[in-house]
């Protein structure tokens, strides 16, 4: 969102004075203003923070430490400004130093002399790390949502595949023979791992940290555990100090999401590759490719490549987020101020990613000749032959030397397969070979006699298909997190 200007009067004028103004004869500098006010960043924790005052005055008035009376003024209010702020007949105030800022000062508007009551017993050192938790709790979980959107797209799109065969590589070397699903289905173990990582971040995060204070608690009779209660929380954070210095969720969930990124990145360096004419092995939709200004038979696959170019800012984010750390004393540093950017920018890059990247290969046209046909030459079924001596009794090490043996006799024929070598040929690698090695290493049977765990074969990909599509079962977003 573009900066609206700020005029020097902002953040000393009766309706936006800042809250720490009192201390001070004379207002800021104008441009000290806008070099420190956070509102443009922190605006979209508003439901957020207003959350919070809501069951941090509740607990106020239940206390006794401000009346029942100005407990419901404030709630009231405040429920008012969530109602305008969503519906749109309340606007964000730019002029605000931030968030806080402006709902105190809206509501104080609204309700007089009781709004100044709201911030009782509370910082903004607790209420900042609050509102953080509070959104970070409310977003992930839709995040977390698209992954299993992706996993979704991914296992449909294998169960039409589970047969259609597609080297692996190593090396970018051919390596063994698969199937397109095998290779989808990876992609998407890698997602359930996102999904998973931010399971667990969330989970770090259950406690409240409200009612810390600026760094030493209060004296006041807070019941923090009651606003924990009230806003969903496991409990409350066990040191004060600790609840107002620690960033280190932002780090989590930023590491999270570079991860994600990473994931998507390699699925998109593999879709270029996949989509040249050398590899062809995939076909992107007209929708979410782009043509060339001045070669016009070219059909890019730029947003593909726009997702990988886009990792270097998320990981970026993270390292902006790791050196702001590193070297604070606790506890509050107005450097910590400066997590919240780069937080939100990997979340919104990984997010916009995730919806495009889905869109993308869930329109894609796959190849299956093409597929195929990479399975033929390349000796990938090198490590086959070997296997199949190992069963007639032969140790493996043995078995290797003879397949390669069988390996380098064919390229010294000129031939690129090694079941194109004639039996007597194979049975001078070895006399344990017979004639019916030819039907044990083509394609299919390499593929298909793959029945450990994990492996290619169809029975194998359906177990992980049911197991993919039970998790997204399981963990599709309900409504039911905070």
């Amino acid at each position: 969102m573009e900066k609206q200007s700020t005029e020097h009067g902002a953040l000393t004028g009766d309706n936006h004075k800042a809250l720490w103004s009192g201390r001070f004869a004379e207002g800021p500098d104008a441009a000290a203003v806008e070099f420190e006010t956070s509102i443009y960043v922190d605006e979209r924790m508003a439901l957020d923070d207003i959350h919070g005052s809501i069951a941090h005055a509740s607990m106020l008035g239940e206390q006794g430490i401000i009346s029942k009376d100005e407990s419901v003024q404030i709630v009231t209010g405040l429920k008012q400004i969530e109602k305008d702020l969503e519906n749109g007949s309340l606007s964000i105030d730019y002029s605000a130093e931030d968030i806080h800022s402006f709902i105190e000062a809206t509501l104080t508007d609204r309700i007089g002399e009781a709004g100044k009551k709201l911030h009782t017993g509370r910082s903004r050192n607790d209420q900042i790390a609050l509102d953080e938790r509070l959104y970070l709790r409310r977003v992930i979980p839709l995040l977390q949502d698209e992954i299993i959107t992706l996993i979704e797209a991914l296992v449909s799109i294998a169960k039409n595949h589970t047969h259609t065969l597609l080297t692996g590589y190593t090396h970018m070397q051919h390596a063994q023979p698969g199937t397109l699903a095998q290779h989808l289905l990876a992609w998407a173990f890698m997602l359930e791992r996102d999904w998973s990582r931010l399971e667990g971040s969330l989970d770090r995060i259950s406690k409240s940290p409200l009612g810390s204070g600026a760094l030493q608690g209060s004296t006041l009779p807070l019941n923090r555990e009651a606003v924990a209660e009230a806003l969903g929380f496991d409990g409350v954070t066990d040191n004060s100090l600790d609840s107002v210095s620690d960033r280190d969720y932002c780090i989590e969930f930023t590491s999270d999401f570079s991860m994600l990124q990473a994931h998507l990145s390699r699925m998109c360096e593999e879709i270029v590759l996949w989509s040249t004419t050398e590899f062809h092995f995939v076909d992107l939709s007209e929708k979410w490719s782009t043509g060339s200004s001045i070669m016009p038979q070219k059909k890019n696959p730029d947003f593909a490549e726009l997702i990988r170019g886009r990792t270097g800012k998320v990981y970026g984010d993270l390292i902006n987020l790791l050196t702001m750390v590193k070297g604070l004393p606790l506890a509050y540093d107005r450097d910590m101020q400066e997590d919240k950017e780069p937080l939100f920018d990997a979340l919104d890059t990984v997010e916009a990613n995730l919806k495009v990247f889905t869109a993308m290969v869930s329109s894609a046209r796959w190849n299956v000749p093409a597929m195929a046909e990479s399975c033929e030459g390349g000796f990938a079924n090198a490590t086959d032959v070997a296997e199949y001596l190992v069963r007639k009794g032969m140790p493996f090490r043995t078995a290797h030397g003879v397949a390669a043996s069988a390996v380098r006799h064919a390229i010294d024929a000129g031939l690129s397969r090694i079941e194109d070598l004639d039996i007597g040929v194979l049975k001078e690698c070895s006399p344990l070979i017979e004639n019916d090695i030819y039907d044990k290493i083509t394609p299919a049977a390499c593929m298909e006699n793959r029945k450990t765990t994990g492996g290619p074969s169809p029975y194998c990909t359906d177990v992980q298909i049911k197991k993919l599509m039970d998790f997204c079962s399981k963990h599709r977003f309900s409504g039911q997190k905070n």
